[in-house]
């Protein structure tokens, strides 16, 4: 059983990418995803291929002006990774 705090499931990780949140999304048979993040480069990124390995068949959009990276090449760099594994990339 998930903790739930103001009617949202949490997800507790203890490192970058959430298998629960992908287990989640999983048993929940959600077939759209649309991930936002502090760091294009390390949290999104890593969510977005956790997600991909275990939804293989779901639509999963990364919305680039809701993100931000280290820098602004790597930021980039994470956007054209996620594209190369058929994550769709918005508001660039």
């Amino acid at each position: 059983m998930l903790p739930y705090e103001n009617n949202y499931p949490c997800f507790c990780k203890p490192s970058f990418g959430s298998i629960p949140l992908a287990q989640y999304i999983v048993e929940q048979n959600f077939d759209t995803i649309e991930l936002i993040g502090v760091c294009t480069d390390i949290c999104v990124i890593s969510n977005a291929m956790i997600i991909k390995a275990f939804a293989p068949e779901a639509t999963i959009t990364v919305d680039a002006s809701c993100c931000a990276g280290v820098t602004k090449e790597s930021h980039q760099n994470a956007l054209n990774a996620m594209k190369m594994c058929q994550i769709k990339v918005i508001g660039e």
